[in-house]
């Protein structure tokens, strides 16, 4: 980051630029409006921080000549106690912020990183509309850096993947970025939710079945494998999967053929496998709820993905991916967020990861004002709350309590605490959707 100082005062330069030093930011100063339009026009700057009142161009002046010029990086206006009339108008030619003398060199140097931030996050967005598409899979943080190049290395091979991390971390863009590097791009690709699909019928889901199979198969159904045929099948939360199928994933596996239900034909499949979990594979094999043997055959090339919580730095730059999608959907038209509003997200947990975060902006550019998302449209307590772990159950009653009950009382709060959507209610409880199911019919909640 470079900075340009412009103020008549030699003492407020010099402060100024070793406050900057500390935070090993580079500046260049000038005591008047001309010299700043020279070195503006040799030296590109990430921000210009600008006295009011200055001999022979003023700041106003100054800021109405770059806005012309073209210059659009962001101004912070330094101005007198009363000279607020003056700052205001400067805001209303360009300027983003403006500080009253005196002033707190540290503060200064906050509001310039929070505003540069926020440019860097407009212009991003704007690349993006302009090429018409955003990033696969964002993030320039180290350990999205060390995924990108896994994936490149990857795509080229037909290795089985075994995605891994935090429900909402973004598996399945990994998955869908390793097929679009991939020499099977052109092919389809094929996602099913293992979790999604009651087990009497994943079987038939995956293999397809012959007509006549069983009652009701009046026509034939062709399976996922067969659907991904010349592409990639996607399986995800492979770590529901009941173990009565394993043991057939891992033939398939092995064989690289499929026999449809009510067939005795085998028909070999070319696709390639990745799987993803939010679930810990290793500790389901030592318990025995995973077979050891399938878990070798998916985990060829692992990629774990962190949670956002743990990569902050990327949290501006998924932000512009998602603001521009909803652009395009909804028909607004946010530009990014204020400086105040930004931080904000920055700081805020996330313990839903990327799905979390694009609720929350998805809300926060419906309620949005202006352009710019400010810190009063982001709804974060309602993401904490809802993301968070499971409340504490009340057993301070002298009463003893059974684990059923406890059991039954944790899935009501789940439930209430996510309006009936099972889906993310059992990812809450840590347990999958076919098991939640299960047990509100064996306690018969009705919510």
């Amino acid at each position: 980051m470079r900075v340009l100082i412009c103020d008549d005062e030699e003492n407020i330069r010099n402060l100024m630029k070793r406050y900057l030093q500390l935070e090993d930011i580079d500046s260049d100063t000038a005591e008047n409006g001309f010299a700043a339009q020279r070195l503006m026009k040799e030296t590109p700057y990430d921000a210009l921080l600008v006295d009011l009142k200055m001999p022979g161009m003023d700041g106003l002046e100054l800021i109405k000549w770059a806005r012309d010029e073209g210059y659009r990086m962001p101004i912070i206006m330094i101005s007198a106690y009363g000279e607020i009339k003056d700052a205001v108008s400067a805001l209303k030619d360009g300027a983003q912020d403006y500080i009253v003398k005196p002033f707190n060199p540290e503060e200064v140097i906050v509001r310039i990183k929070n505003l540069v931030e926020s440019y860097n996050l407009r212009s991003l967005f704007e690349g993006t509309r302009k090429d018409g598409k955003s990033p696969t899979f964002i993030g320039e943080s180290n350990e999205v850096r060390h995924i990108k190049e896994i994936i490149e290395k990857i795509a080229p091979s037909q290795a089985t993947v075994l995605i891994t991390g935090e429900s909402g971390t973004g598996k399945e863009v990994i998955a869908k970025a390793i097929h679009d590097a991939s020499n099977v791009s052109s092919g389809p690709f094929i996602a099913i939710n293992i979790g999604g699909v009651p087990e009497n019928l994943l079987e038939s889901e995956l293999f397809g079945y012959e007509k006549g199979a069983f009652t009701g198969a009046v026509n034939r159904k062709t399976g996922m494998f067969e659907l991904a045929s010349g592409g990639t099948l996607f399986l995800d939360e492979i770590g529901d999967m009941p173990m009565s199928l394993q043991v057939k994933i891992l033939r398939v596996l092995q064989e690289r053929k499929i026999t449809r239900l009510g067939s005795t034909t085998q028909m070999p499949i070319n696709a390639r496998i990745i799987a993803a979990t939010n679930k810990n594979l290793d500790e389901m094999v030592q318990m025995g709820l995973f077979r050891e043997d399938l878990y070798y055959r998916l985990n060829v090339v692992r990629i774990n993905v962190p949670p956002l919580r743990e990569r902050r730095e990327d949290i501006p730059l998924l932000a512009a991916g998602i603001i521009d999608k909803y652009n395009r959907t909804m028909g607004t038209k946010v530009t990014g967020f204020t400086p105040k509003a930004l931080e904000a997200l920055k700081s805020h947990e996330f313990y839903g990861n990327v799905r979390e975060l694009e609720n929350i902006l998805e809300r926060s550019m419906i309620f949005a004002s202006g352009p710019l998302i400010d810190v009063g449209d982001l709804d974060l307590k309602a993401g904490l709350q809802k993301e968070g772990k499971a409340a504490p159950i009340d057993l301070s009653d002298s009463d003893a309590v059974s684990l059923k009950d406890v059991e039954k009382l944790a899935i009501i709060r789940a439930l209430q605490r996510w309006e009936g959507n099972r889906t993310r209610a059992s990812e809450e409880l840590g347990i999958s959707r076919r098991t939640l199911i299960s047990k509100i019919a064996e306690y018969k909640i009705d919510l």
